[in-house]
């Protein structure tokens, strides 16, 4: 029971945290495509975190790319897990370009059996919200680096 209250206060946090970050689009009043990224990630962490993974994103203006995804960082973060049907959404961008490379990072997870992930991450003037459902064994908070990389 306790596991319970705990995956859903974290989850909560890092939600609420993740939706204050991508409240404003990349230069208000510029004209830029909103995009959508589906993800998978698998890792582990024990005070380091690393995930690897793939993915697409598509994006308003009819653009498309298949990227590879990976996180890295240290925290007080502890287990193994698999994030399937990720999510992830971006504020607005001039370009689906402007979407590759690192994306500063802050994340709060925990599960037992089922997994549940709450990230927001920022690159300059965009923001990057992602939520994912997963199962593994993890708990705890990472900060560090998630890269988009084409494939």
């Amino acid at each position: 029971m306790r596991i319970r209250t705990l995956v859903g206060i974290i989850s909560c946090a890092g939600i609420l945290l993740a939706s204050g970050l991508a409240g404003t689009p990349a230069g208000a009043g510029s004209k830029g495509t909103l995009c959508r990224m589906t993800y998978s990630l698998k890792g582990w962490s024990a005070f380091y975190k690393t995930a690897k993974g793939e993915g697409s994103i598509t994006c308003d203006n009819g653009q498309s790319m298949k990227v590879k995804v990976k996180a890295s960082g240290g925290g007080i973060t502890f287990g193994k897990s698999e994030i399937i049907d990720g999510t992830g959404k971006f504020t607005e961008a001039k370009s689906i370009d402007d979407l590759l490379g690192g994306w500063a990072q802050s994340e709060a997870h925990a599960g037992a059996g089922k997994s549940a992930d709450a990230q927001a991450l920022t690159k300059g003037e965009i923001s990057l919200t992602l939520a994912g459902k997963g199962h593994g064994v993890d708990i705890g908070f990472a900060f560090g680096k998630f890269t988009i990389e084409k494939q």
